[in-house]
């Protein structure tokens, strides 16, 4: 299973991490953290929009993942900088119904609890652990790109419990008609994704909150 993790951001680094697993054993493909100048940002509203849609669609194409998982939105935030994060999350959850991938949505203490045992890790506990179960030479830089990586690793642990132990998916947070009619891809890129877990279907956006 090859998962694509993201750790959207408000204002920084927008992290992204592709982690494939054959059930005993997880690799790292592909890391990193996507910066817009600050030139471009001001000579465009919208460039961290786009350019974050069209850096996950290369993404996707590339490296065709099973799913995607990313960050919930942390609620302690204030309203300017929730705004902020919910847009830049918008777009995600776009590129992923453009190209019929299913969306799981992780809390900040989920990931933290899952990947580094206790929900109140740092940034440098998360890269160390995130390391050492990738068994990655070095550590992953900048935290942005690791946390991504320790998103996809939460859900990969999730999934190979769920499946073991035949436990539901989630609760739906966005239904799949509704999303990809505001993507405008019914029809004719769902047959884009043909995997076992998405064939002949539209995206869906679940939680394990």
């Amino acid at each position: 299973m090859r998962v694509l993790g993201v750790d959207p951001a408000a204002a920084g680094p927008t992290g992204y991490g592709i982690v494939e697993s054959d059930g005993r054993n997880c690799r790292m493909l592909h890391f990193g953290a996507l910066t817009v100048a600050a030139k471009r940002q001001r000579e465009c509203a919208g460039a961290t929009l786009q350019d974050v849609h069209a850096l996950l669609c290369r993404l996707i194409e590339e490296f065709l993942p099973d799913a995607m998982a990313v960050e919930s939105v942390f609620t302690a935030l204030n309203m300017r900088t929730a705004l902020r994060l919910a847009e830049v999350r918008g777009v995600v959850l776009l590129a992923a119904a453009q190209h019929n991938l299913q969306v799981h949505s992780y809390a900040p203490r989920e990931v933290k609890a899952s990947v580094a045992g206790h929900g109140h890790a740092d940034k440098r506990q998360m890269q160390m652990m995130v390391q050492a179960l990738l068994s990655m030479t070095e550590t992953p830089e900048p935290a942005d790109a690791a946390d991504a990586l320790a998103v996809a690793l939460c859900h990969l642990q999730t999934e190979q419990a769920r499946r073991r132990f035949g436990l539901p998916e989630g609760n739906v947070v966005v239904r799949p008609h509704v999303l990809g009619a505001a993507a405008g891809v019914l029809g004719k890129t769902a047959a884009l994704r043909v995997s076992g877990a998405t064939r002949n279907k539209l995206p869906r956006i679940l939680s394990t909150r």
